[in-house]
């Protein structure tokens, strides 16, 4: 089995076979290429603060208030999450911070959309529950698909063959 089998649990046994099988035979990198040539613009911590500002407002009107958003490294993608949130008190406001995966400043942007579409709905939902994935798919409708691809793209970042 593919030492990145662990990057797929959880997912169907056919799926994980289908993924594996394209790790297996290089063509991962094609894969993910041809479904979203090029990255994304957001290459600043401002920029991005910008764009999960603008996706907050659009999805999340109610939530508590957002602080910062910034790219760090984090260490490996899957074992040390692609990205965080966080939230602090600032006087009596209670303020949401995001940290995402400097590895993703070189990622397609709907790849960077899922991640951040995940973190904003722990805005609203702590656990990675039935209620969190539907918030994630009301604000992405094809946030499943999505993360898989990110996964995907965990993979070749941890073979040291990002494409972008």
């Amino acid at each position: 089995m593919s030492e990145y089998a662990r990057y797929f649990t959880g997912y169907p046994a056919n799926i994980v076979e289908q993924v594996l099988s394209l790790i297996d035979n290089n063509k991962v990198c094609d894969y993910l290429l041809k479904k979203y040539p090029q990255a994304h613009t957001i290459t600043s911590d401002k920029l991005l603060y910008n764009y999960a500002t603008e996706l907050k407002k659009q999805y999340l009107k109610n939530a508590p208030p957002f602080g910062r958003a910034a790219f760090k490294k984090q260490g490996d993608m899957v074992t040390n999450a692609l990205g965080t949130h966080t939230y602090r008190m600032q006087g009596k406001t209670r303020k949401h911070d995001l940290a995402i995966n400097s590895d993703l400043l070189r990622a397609p942007e709907p790849l960077l959309k899922a991640l951040v579409v995940h973190e904003l709905a722990h805005f609203k939902e702590k656990d990675h529950n039935k209620g969190f994935y539907q918030l994630c798919c009301h604000m992405e409708p094809s946030y499943h698909q999505l993360e898989l691809d990110l996964r995907i793209f965990c993979v070749i970042v941890a073979m040291g063959e990002n494409p972008y």
